[in-house]
């Protein structure tokens, strides 16, 4: 009986750690969720691979200024296409105006919430 408890308080705790490693990855607290900063510039590149799909924004800054990089990080491809995002979705070269959740750390990254192209086409939640 006490070997049984002994093993059933083992693997609670090995699930307890893994469930907070997972969480730890995914809960995105270097992300600042109360800001949101909207970039304008062209697709540089779309990654669309796991575990998540990046966007590479070249976008605009001051006249006279080279325009500067940003990652924004998206979903898994596998939970985009469900959404009907390809691969096609972000062709390099497009101009786009994107709204992302910047770094908390204010690095040229952030999570993604939406894109608007030139044509008026919406991708994510524009609000």
């Amino acid at each position: 009986m006490r070997s049984k408890l002994i093993a059933a308080l083992l693997v609670t705790c090995g699930l307890l750690v893994a469930a907070q490693t997972l969480v730890a990855h995914h809960a995105g607290t270097m992300f600042d969720e109360n800001k949101t900063t909207e970039l304008t510039g062209t697709i540089k590149e779309f990654q669309f691979t796991n575990p998540h799909a990046w966007i590479q924004v070249m976008a605009d800054t001051k006249p006279g200024e080279a325009p500067k990089e940003w990652s924004v990080e998206w979903g898994s491809p596998n939970q985009l296409s469900r959404q009907g995002i390809r691969p096609s979705t972000f062709k390099a070269g497009t101009r786009v105006t994107m709204r992302i959740h910047p770094m908390r750390d204010g690095s040229a990254a952030g999570n993604f919430v939406a894109a608007k192209f030139e044509d008026g086409k919406v991708v994510g939640r524009w609000e």
